[in-house]
């Protein structure tokens, strides 16, 4: 027995007849758009994005040129090192100088820096790395104590007529490690413990005795007074550092 099931007729909308829906239906209208200035000299901004490009006029960024006083080239600009304050020019006559401990020049020194003396504990503590001595704390905290230490005691000893600062102690002592940095140099070559290491060692640090103590007594008023203090103070600190 077979049972007969009512089904209402399906229409779609899209068919050739389209129902009293799709005649109701409402077309699509533009955006909002607020009502337009008065005044036309001022700009109107319209929320339409089509529109935008057509409505609106920005001006275009411009680059180059000296619009805000720099100049659109480099060549005004110093060099890197100049403005870091590093002089290689000077460095390098500073070296020159404490090359030939008997013509010392003392002007070249009258301007302390801390580059050269930097270089020259860099290279003092990459040979002794080489030799497998890794002393680079120990290297720069000598410097410093003997600096420290010839500062204090000089201002003492000279007075209100001291003028030595600090600053110049590191720069002066710093260059005077340049013999200590050729003689790390050597003793990479020459057999340890014998008596040309010895003897070697021995001359190296009297080079640098004699020449901190030549700029320190030249440079700081009341330096020929104090030249045994300057010397003993020397004379220690380039011992300690060739026991490295």
């Amino acid at each position: 027995m077979s049972k007969e099931f009512n089904v209402p007729p399906v229409v779609f909308p899209s068919g050739g007849n389209p129902g009293p829906a799709a005649a109701q239906r409402r077309l699509p209208t533009a955006p909002f758009q607020p009502p337009r200035p008065a005044n036309p000299s001022i700009p109107f901004m319209s929320f339409d994005v089509g529109s935008a490009a057509a409505t609106t006029s920005f001006p275009a960024p411009q680059f180059g040129g000296n619009t805000i006083g720099i100049g659109s080239n480099f060549d005004d600009e110093l060099p890197l090192l100049e403005e870091l304050g590093i002089n290689t020019k000077q460095i390098w006559n500073k070296t020159l100088s404490i090359l030939n401990p008997f013509r010392v020049n003392p002007n070249l020194h009258e301007d302390a820096d801390l580059s050269g003396p930097f270089l020259f504990l860099m290279g003092f503590g990459l040979f002794q790395l080489l030799a497998g001595k890794i002393h680079f704390g120990i290297i720069l905290g000598w410097v410093i104590v003997a600096a420290l230490f010839l500062y204090v005691v000089f201002n003492m000893l000279a007075g209100r007529q001291g003028n030595l600062d600090l600053y110049r102690c590191l720069s002066l002592i710093g260059y005077c490690m340049l013999p200590l940095v050729i003689l790390s140099a050597f003793s990479l070559f020459v057999p340890q413990g014998g008596v040309v290491i010895f003897g070697m060692a021995a001359a190296f640090v009297l080079w640098a005795t004699r020449v901190c103590t030549r700029l320190l007594v030249e440079l700081a008023s009341c330096g020929d007074e104090h030249r045994g203090l300057i010397a003993a103070d020397q004379l220690l600190a380039g011992n300690l550092n060739t026991c490295l």
